[in-house]
Formats: C-alpha cells, sequence, structure tokens
C-alpha cells in the first residue's frame, strides 16, 4: 500500500509542474481538477493504511468542494472574468 502512496505522490508532482508549464487556461484547470482528484485519492490511501475511516469522510468533503470550485472556475473563465 505504501507503494501506491508513492506513485501517487510522484504523479502528482508531475502534474504540478505540467501545470506551470502548460499556457492553455483549460487545460490548467483540468490538471488542477486532476491534481484535486489525486489528492483524494491519497487520503483514501492512507485513511485504509493507517485505519482512520473517518478520513474517508474528510475526503468525501474535499471531493464535493473540489467539484464546486471547478464549476465555479470553469464558469468564471467562460464568462471571461464578469461576475453575474
Amino acid at each position: 500500500m505504501k507503494i501506491i502512496l508513492l506513485i501517487l505522490f510522484v504523479f502528482s508532482l508531475l502534474i504540478l509542474f505540467k501545470v506551470f508549464v502548460d499556457n492553455s487556461i483549460w487545460e490548467k484547470v483540468l490538471l488542477l481538477n486532476l491534481f484535486s482528484v489525486k489528492f483524494i485519492l491519497h487520503i483514501l490511501v492512507y485513511a485504509i493504511i493507517v485505519k482512520l475511516y473517518y478520513l474517508i469522510d474528510i475526503a468525501f468533503i474535499y471531493s464535493i468542494l473540489g467539484f464546486v470550485s471547478i464549476v465555479w472556475i470553469t464558469r468564471f473563465v467562460g464568462k471571461r472574468g464578469k461576475y453575474d
């Protein structure tokens, strides 16, 4: 299980590197969403390893917040920064 955490960590670092290298704002939003999913996987795998099952609830809440924030960011970018 710890090898899975290490693999997820390496992929997360690669995703963060790509966020700073890419030019397109839509690719950055997509990569931030992917990083959010990887972070949730980190929490879930860690919760299973150490048998702290309340962390699964925290991961669930984080996933809801991540979804709402990505929807808000895409609406904001899609309207070119105009608030309604």
